[in-house]
């Protein structure tokens, strides 16, 4: 059986690379990259002669047959996304799956990320965080992921489109309080890096129209005491009973973050089962 070894590239200052990423890309005997081009940079940089393939989110369905039999001929396999590690937002996925699926190694050489690396430059808590990858771009799905995790009490981590980035502080501080603490960590490990750090609120105003570059967003998680107010809670109640949760599950599940009483959280399920139209 083969090794597919998933190496971690730098996310802008190419001497953010472990000297074991620099070997086996220098070793790989088929080596696939999200963007050719991209990955021709820093192979350059460091005088690596390999030719990467393209293996990206319009191929890797049919390029996963040719790493499969390269993998059983028992040929070094490397596979390296655009920046950070692959697989996170990026390509992969389906390959990893199919290799492991085969019987064959997955190895990980870990190293740059731009989610951690902004998660310890925003200053908030570190010990536990959630993940949300880029948001739904549809505002009904946008708004539905939010309401699921405005009372989180863990710290949260996605990326964004700079374009997008005044619209998604704006709908953030609306579902989880104009108030709430974040940070906007810009172009990570670059020239212009910028990490900046506030309320979701003034972040939003200031990042109205948008940004430059590649964009992390890292939010604080709900205050333990905070309670929903009576449209968060009837938002998440609908969205629940939409997935056909029952009152009862709805009550137990939503009563301690929502700050009230169970019975409370039970009556007004079954209103809402009862006409689930908003007032």
């Amino acid at each position: 059986m083969g090794t597919l070894q998933v190496v971690a590239t730098p996310i802008g200052n190419l001497e953010d690379v472990t000297l074991r990423a620099l070997r086996v890309l220098a070793e790989a005997e088929l080596l696939l990259a999200e963007d050719t081009r991209r990955s021709r940079i820093l192979l350059d940089r460091h005088g690596i002669a390999a030719r990467p393939r393209s293996l990206h989110a319009h191929n890797e369905a049919a390029r996963t047959r040719e790493v499969l039999d390269a993998l059983a001929a028992g040929r070094r396999v490397a596979l390296v996304s655009d920046a950070g590690t692959p697989l996170v937002s990026d390509p992969g996925g389906r390959l990893v799956a199919a290799a492991l699926a085969a019987g064959h190694r997955v190895e990980p050489l870990p190293g740059p990320s731009a989610l951690l690396a902004a998660l310890v430059a925003s200053g908030l808590p570190a010990e536990a965080f959630t993940f949300l990858g880029f948001l739904p771009r549809k505002q009904g799905e946008r708004a539905a992921l939010l309401v699921r995790h405005a009372r989180r009490p863990e710290t949260l981590v996605l990326f964004e489109a700079p374009s997008r980035v005044g619209a998604t502080l704006a709908a953030l501080a609306e579902h989880f309080g104009a108030e709430r603490p974040a940070c906007v960590a810009r172009e990570l490990t670059k020239l212009h890096e910028e990490v900046v750090r506030g309320s979701l609120g003034a972040l939003a105003e200031r990042f109205a129209e948008g940004a430059r570059g590649e964009v992390t967003l890292v939010v604080a998680g709900a205050p333990e005491t905070a309670a929903m107010s009576d449209g968060e809670l009837d938002a998440a109640v609908r969205e629940r009973l939409a997935a056909g949760t029952s009152p009862r599950e709805i009550a137990a599940e939503l009563a301690r973050p929502s700050g009230r009483k169970r019975r409370d959280v039970y009556a007004r399920a079954l209103a809402l089962k009862e006409d689930p139209s908003p007032n």
